[in-house]
Order: C-alpha cells, then sequence, then structure tokens
C-alpha cells in the first residue's frame, strides 16, 4: 500500500494518529469514527498559487455535501446541521482552495467541517484564517502549512447536533474549542511555527492572545502535529511562544 505521507505535499512533516487518513487532490483530513468529524484537516496555503489560473481566486461553491468515502454511519449529514444552530465550520478553508474549481468543490464535503459557532466561525476565526493567507503572500515565504483539530474537554458536558433525525440516528458532538497550528517555510529553507487555540464562542482579543505553545495544543489534540520534523530543527524560540508575524 502506497504511504500517503510520501506521496502527499501537505503531509510532508507529518501530521497526528487518526482512525483514517483520507487524501483528497489538494488537502488531507485525519478522520475519527468516533466523533463522525475530522481529527485533524491539513492543507498547503493556496497551493501552486503561481501555476494555476494566474493565482486568480474562483467564486466560493458553497456545494456542501457528505463524503461517501466515510461508512454511512460514522458521517455527518447535511440534516445533522440543519436547525442546529450551529455553523458548517471549515477546517480547511474555503479561500485557502479558491483556485480551480475541483479544489474549492472538495472544501465543502463534511468531513472537512465540524459544528461551530457562527460567533467565532464568521469574525476572529475567519480572522485568523485571513491573517495565514496574508503570511503565505510574503515575498520571503514559499509555502505555508496549516493543520486544524477540533478539541474535546472530556472533563466538560458534551453538546450533540443531529440526535433527533433518523438517518442511522447519527449525532455529531461539538467541539468545545479549535486549534491552528501554521508552519511557514521561507526562502531560506527555514522553519517557523506559531499554534493558535480559540474556544468555541464568540472571541474579541487580538490573533496573538490565542497563541500557545504547540506542545500543550498536541496534549489536547493526543498526538504530535509535524512528527517528521527531526528533533532540534524546529524550535518555537527555545520553548517560549514565537510572536504574531506581521504581513510585510
Amino acid at each position: 500500500m502506497n504511504d500517503p505521507f510520501q506521496i502527499q505535499r501537505e503531509l510532508r512533516y507529518g501530521a497526528p494518529v487518526c482512525d483514517q487518513i483520507m487524501t483528497g487532490r489538494y488537502f488531507s483530513i485525519g478522520y475519527s469514527w468516533y466523533f463522525r468529524q475530522a481529527k485533524w484537516a491539513l492543507e498547503i496555503v493556496r497551493r501552486d498559487r503561481d501555476l494555476v489560473n494566474d493565482g486568480e481566486a474562483i467564486q466560493r461553491l458553497d456545494n456542501f455535501r457528505a463524503d461517501t468515502r466515510v461508512p454511512a454511519r460514522f458521517r455527518a449529514s447535511l440534516n445533522a446541521y440543519k436547525g442546529s444552530g450551529y455553523d458548517r465550520g471549515h477546517l480547511a478553508a474555503s479561500a485557502n482552495h479558491d483556485l480551480i474549481l475541483i479544489q474549492n468543490s472538495e472544501t465543502f464535503l463534511l468531513s472537512n467541517m465540524s459544528p461551530q459557532h457562527e460567533d467565532l466561525n464568521r469574525r476572529k476565526w475567519r480572522e485568523l484564517e485571513e491573517a495565514t493567507r496574508e503570511l503565505d503572500a510574503r515575498p520571503d515565504i514559499y509555502e505555508v502549512y496549516v493543520l486544524t483539530c477540533p478539541i474535546f474537554y472530556f472533563e466538560r458536558a458534551i453538546e450533540v447536533i443531529g440526535k433527533d433525525h433518523e438517518e442511522y440516528g447519527i449525532s455529531i458532538p461539538v467541539p468545545h474549542a479549535f486549534v491552528k497550528s501554521v508552519l511557514a517555510e521561507d526562502d531560506k529553507g527555514r522553519l517557523s511555527l506559531w499554534t493558535f487555540l480559540m474556544s468555541n464562542e464568540a472571541q474579541t482579543g487580538q490573533l496573538s492572545d490565542y497563541l500557545v505553545k504547540t506542545y500543550d495544543a498536541e496534549q489536547l489534540v493526543g498526538g504530535r502535529f509535524w512528527d517528521r520534523i527531526a528533533g532540534g530543527d524546529l524550535h518555537e524560540d527555545k520553548g517560549n511562544i514565537r510572536p504574531m508575524w506581521t504581513a510585510a
């Protein structure tokens, strides 16, 4: 069997363990059958932007649909989200994959969604996604890898959506928080890392307020994020949190 870590560009630096790795054309998902959603999504921001369509964006497709690669009894459906009060929150962002139609279309598979509070999804979370694209647009940055993970705190009650719809009796747990780990490779081959943690509710702070140590976020997710980078070759300023990047 082919090793996806040897084939998929976005997996070159590693990813946490999961039940099922589903490789797409432009990003990969580590799926959790237990939680009926991705444990993580890993992408390269606007991959091949200089080679495809002159880097010009296409219109967002909004063609949300179930992912038939996941067995029906373990996958989310549109009915589960209907009337739930939660957004179908992208893990791999639609605007990070807006160069060709099939690339954008794949981001609307429900395997790439988690129930997300609308005041997070449409505001501070979107601001963080936009900031990663600003980082990617810097002339000294070659590629930006983004790992996004839903977080569940098991000492807290877990809300579920979809529990009342009849198809397979599937319900989807609502994450308590989300992690986004951003790995940038610059024109000198250096790697820089920032990891953010946001609770699944409205947020009003500056993006830098949500920076956390990657090690601490890994403890919450239950796996190393960038485990294919040799020890000592990736530091967060000797264990301290790296300051937020600037656009220029």
